[in-house]
Formats: structure tokens, C-alpha cells, sequence
């Protein structure tokens, strides 16, 4: 029998199946607090990450962006941590994962929540809201709408607090009443210091003020000269490094029983500025065709169609991308665990129509839609390991 043509031979698509889903449930973000939590005998809470021991006073300190590949990296920019690799995932030398998508609103979500995005509820970068059928940008919180009916669930935060444990978050003054803190890090008392050092100071202090503890704090400049500047840029470096020196900070103030744990929602990547990296959504009439609106961010997409044009949708976005990203519809993604093992009512019809990760080091950029985003040298969004992986360094005192 002839063999067909070269170029009567189309491309298979990536298997949905074959994206390397995140660890919930052993070892995620969503993870981390319940197993504190338990920890510290909060009512409800399980301890998923096992290879954690319990501390009586326990500091979360997440480092936006940070994640476990880039740390890994550069070890001359950050003597201290990179020194702390080996007690990673409580003493394994493992990396948690993120969680899909990959990306500052959803994991801060699933930090303190305890929970997976499908439950959570909050998916994505910009996402479809059903109720009004507009693009909810979740990590500014645009357009506004009612965070208790979007995230429903209480914080750990909270729990751990009626349980009668010290509950406090530090973080920069921004953040203090924003929507994003109300549903996902709200519970206990929030003090808001403008400097890493005083919140590294603060955060000390915190977990001295009582015998049982759970503190979060926060840095957020490392994410933003990665996107800006590249995740191996002089800045981005620099931030490392000073990130780095807080950390130590931190360490050497913890009061004794103390577990200090080092963490990030995310890794990231750099994309170039070519036409083979960067596919512009806004140019290409075959994405667009029967597309409604695009959510998501580059390497995290959520495709809502118009009524009707589901199926040609996904065929289409596997025809032109299939090689370089998962393109699964809704129901495939929720089978395959994207976004964790259950998907709440009120979530189901925020997830894309189509929903598409990248694996190669490309983006689907809109260069019209997103003029702002389309521009980052870094992004993150997926579920490969440089986006996935985060660290869980601990110091024990």
C-alpha cells in the first residue's frame, strides 16, 4: 500500500491527557495552610503534604514569581536560600506545584483558601463571568462584583483564627482592603508595612505574640522585573538577591518552635519577541473565527465561543496550535484534573469553552485587546515545570 504524502500527513495534537496535571491534594498550594492548619489542631483541616512536621508557630512567606527552576538557577543571587534547596517539601528537596493556571490571582486563591481553583472559583487571569457575560479580571477585580458571592468559602486564615490561632497576615498597605485579599487572604489581623524589612521584622513579631501561630507575608517585586525585564535580567537578579537577604532576615529573628516555610505562586518564563514565539490573536482570522471572548492570559487561555461554535472552536485552536499547546474543551480539562477534583456549579461556566496551555515556550498574545501584557519579556499561565514548580523551603527553630 502507498504511503501518503508528507504533506497529506497532518500533525498530531498534544493528548489532553499527556499535560502534567498539578499534585492536588499531596502536594499543591492548596495544600500548604490545611496542613499547617492541622497542624496546629484547626478543626477540618487535613495534612495532605505529609512530609511536613507540625510547628506550634508557623510563617508562610511567598515570593511572587519566584519559582523552583529560576532559584535553582541562580545560586550566586541567593546564597542563603539556595542553601535551604535540600530542606524543600520537609526535607524531600522537592518543589510543590502551583496549581492551573499558574498565575498570581489563582494561586493566592488556593494559598489561602486550602482549596483548588474549581472550587475557589477563581481560574484564570481574566475569566467569563456568567452572570453578566464580561471578562472578570480577577487579580484587579474589573469589572467589580460582590467577592463574598464570587468566593464563597472561608479562609484558613479564618478558621484557624475561630480555632483560637494567632492569624496574621503583613504585606505591603495596597493590599490591606482589596477584593483579592478579602477572598483569599482575609481572617485574623492584616498590618501593612511598606518595606520588605519591616515586614520581615513584623512578621517576627507576630509569631512571638502567641504559643500557637500562622502568619503570611509577601513579596511581590521579583514577578514584576521578570515581566518586565526577564526572569535573567540584571533587575530581576537583583530583586533575587534582596529577596534573598529578607529571607535571612526572617530566619534568624523566629522565636523558638517555629517553622518558617518559603514559597511562590508561580515560576516563569521568557518568551522572545518573534512571530515563532508570539502568535497574536488579535492578527490571525483562523483563532478568531466563532470566538466570543478571549480570557486567560498568553500561556493560559480560556476561549469562550459564540453559541453554537464550541466544537469548530476547539478544532480550529487544534488544527493551528495542537503541537505547541494542550487545547482541551471544558469537559476535557475537568476530566483530566486541570483545575483540581471538583468543579463547583458556580464555576463550571467560567472555564473556557476551550482552554489552552501552552508546553513549548510560546504565547498567544492580543496585541489589541492586551496591549499591556502583550508586551512582558516573562509570563507564566501553564503547567510546565518552569511555571508549575515553586519551592517550600523550611527553617525550623
Amino acid at each position: 500500500m502507498a504511503q501518503p504524502a508528507a504533506w497529506d500527513t497532518a500533525p498530531e495534537p498534544l493528548p489532553v491527557d499527556s499535560a502534567p496535571v498539578p499534585e492536588y491534594g499531596a502536594g499543591s498550594l492548596a495544600d500548604l495552610l490545611p496542613t499547617l492548619a492541622a497542624g496546629l489542631g484547626v478543626p477540618g483541616m487535613t495534612a495532605s503534604i505529609t512530609e511536613l512536621t507540625p510547628a506550634d508557630r508557623n510563617c508562610v512567606f511567598l515570593i511572587d514569581g519566584l519559582g523552583w527552576e529560576q532559584l535553582r538557577a541562580h545560586p550566586e543571587d541567593a546564597p542563603f536560600m539556595s542553601a535551604l534547596l535540600s530542606s524543600s517539601r520537609g526535607g524531600t528537596g522537592r518543589p510543590i506545584t502551583a496549581g492551573y493556571p499558574a498565575t498570581t490571582a489563582t494561586s493566592l486563591a488556593s494559598v489561602g483558601t486550602g482549596l483548588p481553583p474549581g472550587a475557589h472559583g477563581l481560574p484564570g487571569y481574566t475569566v467569563r463571568d456568567p452572570a453578566t457575560g464580561q471578562l472578570m479580571n480577577q487579580l484587579r477585580w474589573r469589572p467589580w462584583t460582590a467577592p463574598a458571592a464570587w468566593q464563597p468559602y472561608p479562609t484558613v486564615f479564618h478558621l484557624a483564627q475561630e480555632a483560637g490561632v494567632h492569624a496574621a497576615q503583613v504585606s505591603s498597605p495596597t493590599f490591606a482592603n482589596t477584593p483579592l485579599t478579602q477572598v483569599a487572604l482575609s481572617g485574623g489581623a492584616f498590618h501593612g508595612r511598606l518595606s520588605g524589612e519591616d515586614r520581615m521584622d513584623l512578621a517576627a513579631e507576630q509569631l512571638a505574640g502567641a504559643d500557637r501561630a500562622l502568619v503570611y507575608t509577601y513579596y511581590a517585586e521579583v514577578d514584576g522585573a521578570g515581566h518586565r525585564f526577564g526572569v535573567d535580567s540584571d533587575t530581576w537578579r537583583g530583586q533575587l538577591a534582596h529577596v534573598d537577604r529578607l529571607v535571612q532576615r526572617l530566619a534568624e529573628q523566629m522565636p523558638p518552635r517555629s517553622a518558617l516555610y518559603v514559597t511562590a505562586d508561580h515560576g516563569m518564563i521568557d518568551v522572545p519577541f518573534d512571530e515563532d514565539h508570539r502568535i497574536d490573536f488579535d492578527e490571525d482570522w483562523e483563532l478568531k473565527a466563532g470566538v466570543a471572548l478571549l480570557g486567560g492570559e498568553g500561556r493560559a487561555r480560556h476561549v469562550y465561543a459564540v453559541p453554537g461554535a464550541h466544537n469548530d472552536v476547539l478544532t480550529c485552536w487544534r488544527e493551528v496550535l495542537g503541537e505547541q499547546f494542550w487545547v482541551a474543551s471544558r469537559d476535557e480539562a475537568i476530566e483530566a484534573g486541570w483545575f483540581g477534583p471538583r468543579i463547583d456549579d458556580r464555576v463550571y461556566d467560567r472555564l473556557g469553552d476551550v482552554i489552552a496551555a501552552a508546553r513549548d515556550d510560546v504565547l498567544l498574545i492580543a496585541s489589541e485587546r492586551e496591549p499591556k501584557e502583550s508586551a512582558m519579556v516573562g509570563n507564566h499561565g501553564s503547567m510546565t515545570p518552569a511555571e508549575q514548580l515553586v519551592p517550600l523551603l523550611e527553617v525550623r527553630s
